[in-house]
């Protein structure tokens, strides 16, 4: 068989359901893409409260509870996406999963303490539905994971003496591992041999995404450039050793953007518009200097931000960059949460600066929607960014993006310069290094091409004309699950190495603590 008919997609959060980041984004529109190619496509996502409560309808499909051992009952539903076709499986354990919080963390903002339970459940349960053990007589040709929270089930089908689908590993960012104890190997399912260098060991830690990295028969990662980055030191986490071993089933794919994301059918506007009706962007930004309590100053250059508020996003570099930003005239508006020295910092500079910079802390969708069409030119100044979608959102509603040239910024975004204004694809604006320095040099050069309205509407344009759909994107993971299913069976050996042998559990320690943390 060389085309796959059906696809087991495995996440932890997908869009509208439950959101915390783009992997929700992203699960909630790749689906749909390879739908309308024509797979037979199911996701499989555990039953938090805000996704049962969306899905009153959701039907029985499974008796789940021997599987779920300790953890109490536990079933399988089927259900189907609100507003689309898109067909889910719905892992209801309310032991694990009916609880206050997000996916990963409890209101404190803490792990919570039983992550390594409740996403070896979806893990076991991801394996059991792609074996010949599977209570459903709908069986995949491929599983779809992606990041640790579903990393156990290329382990857990490897050592399976039963008939199994292929499987897909997607790495999300790459710095959220899942490392817990050793001692969970065999309870989850694994033999105590599986913790080794050679499996799922990482510095005397049981990883999930080392599990998913070391066996999956085929690896993607959400851009070109993050493919070659998490190949180094700097990038990998203590993972390079094991993606260079196989970076010949590591391929990086840039991810699509969805359809609620185009100024043409936003409902979240205030004035629709397309790249050849670009005046009406003015009346969002009028609208939204209203809303964030700024000036009504339309020739002020609003540059606005939607971001984690964390040193990887470069909310510092910005912080930074603010006064000088308001002397040079701008405004700036910040909607996000994160680290409370951000915030606090935050929360100064706008009482400092009244009706020149707007803030607005949590997360909120429509706003989000609103900063992106009402805003001049969108901050995104990531220190690491795998792909990142703010990006295409903003080039797709004429914003452009003045960015740190790195991971999916470098493969999406254009630099404003001479050749590239000529040859008319220039985006945005892009800078290397890691300074407060680096950044505002780009806004200067961002703010300069601002004042002259031909270039900067060309600019637009160019950013407007670039389609982000994810029909190509959806292509090429279809091509990559054909290779996947042209590989032999393994029948219980090894990965088999396209390089060398792994040196991730050995050679290279992981650069931060944060590489064992189990929250995304």
């Amino acid at each position: 068989m060389s085309v796959p008919a059906k696809i087991l997609f495995v996440t932890p959060e997908i869009y509208p359901l439950v959101k915390t980041g783009g992997l929700a984004d992203i699960s909630g529109a790749l689906p749909l893409a390879l739908l309308k190619l024509g797979l037979d496509v199911r996701v499989l996502v555990p039953g938090y409260p805000p996704i049962l409560e969306k899905l009153p309808d959701a039907r029985p499909l499974a008796d789940l509870s021997a599987v779920a051992g300790d953890s109490g009952g536990a079933r399988l539903l089927g259900a189907t996406m609100p507003g689309s076709n898109l067909p889910l499986l719905v892992l209801d354990c309310p032991m694990l999963f009916a609880r206050p919080g997000g996916p990963y963390l409890s209101p404190e903002g803490r792990d919570w303490e039983d992550n390594v339970l409740r996403f070896g459940l979806l893990g076991r349960v991801g394996a059991l539905l792609a074996s010949g053990d599977s209570p459903l007589s709908w069986l995949p040709d491929i599983v779809h994971c992606n990041d640790w929270q579903s990393g156990l089930i290329p382990a857990l089908l490897h050592y399976s003496e039963k008939p199994h689908a292929k499987t897909v590993m997607s790495i999300h960012n790459l710095m959220f591992q899942g490392n817990f104890g050793r001692e969970w190997v065999t309870h989850l399912g694994l033999p105590a041999s599986a913790f080794d260098v050679n499996g799922v060991e990482f510095y005397g830690h049981f990883s999930f995404l080392k599990a998913g990295l070391y066996f999956a028969d085929e690896i993607t990662t959400v851009s070109r450039t993050y493919a070659e980055e998490i190949q180094t030191p700097e990038f990998g986490y203590g993972m390079d050793g094991l993606l260079k071993w196989r970076r010949g089933v590591l391929h990086g794919i840039v991810n699509g953007i969805g359809d609620d994301w185009h100024p043409a059918s936003d409902p979240y506007l205030h004035a629709r518009y397309t790249r050849q009706s670009l005046r009406a962007k003015s009346v969002n930004k009028g609208a939204l200097q209203a809303e964030m309590n700024l000036d009504a100053e339309a020739a002020a250059p609003l540059l606005c931000m939607v971001s984690r508020l964390t040193r990887q996003k470069g909310i510092d570099l910005v912080l930074d960059c603010m006064p000088d930003l308001v002397e040079a005239g701008a405004q700036i508006a910040v909607l996000g949460s994160g680290e409370r020295q951000y915030e606090e910092r935050l929360g100064d500079l706008a009482r400092r600066y009244p009706g020149r910079i707007g803030i607005s802390i949590g997360h909120n969708e429509g706003l989000a929607h609103r900063l992106i069409a009402g805003g001049d030119m969108f901050l995104m100044p990531s220190r690491f960014e795998p792909c990142g979608l703010a990006q295409m959102y903003a080039m797709n509603y004429g914003t452009p993006p003045v960015a740190r040239r790195t991971g999916g910024l470098s493969d999406t975004i254009v630099d404003t310069n001479e050749a590239a204004l000529h040859d008319g694809i220039a985006t945005g604006f892009l800078f290397d290094g890691q300074s407060s320095a680096s950044l505002m040099f780009a806004l200067r050069r961002a703010l300069a091409c601002y004042k002259t309205k031909t270039v900067w509407r060309a600019v637009q344009a160019n950013g407007m004309k670039r389609d982000f759909s994810w029909n190509n994107a959806a292509q090429a993971y279809v091509a990559i699950y054909q290779a996947a299913l042209l590989l032999p069976e393994s029948n219980g050996a090894a990965p088999r190495p396209r390089r060398s042998r792994p040196q991730a559990a050995g050679k290279t320690k992981p650069k931060s603590p944060k590489a064992a943390l189990s929250k995304r």
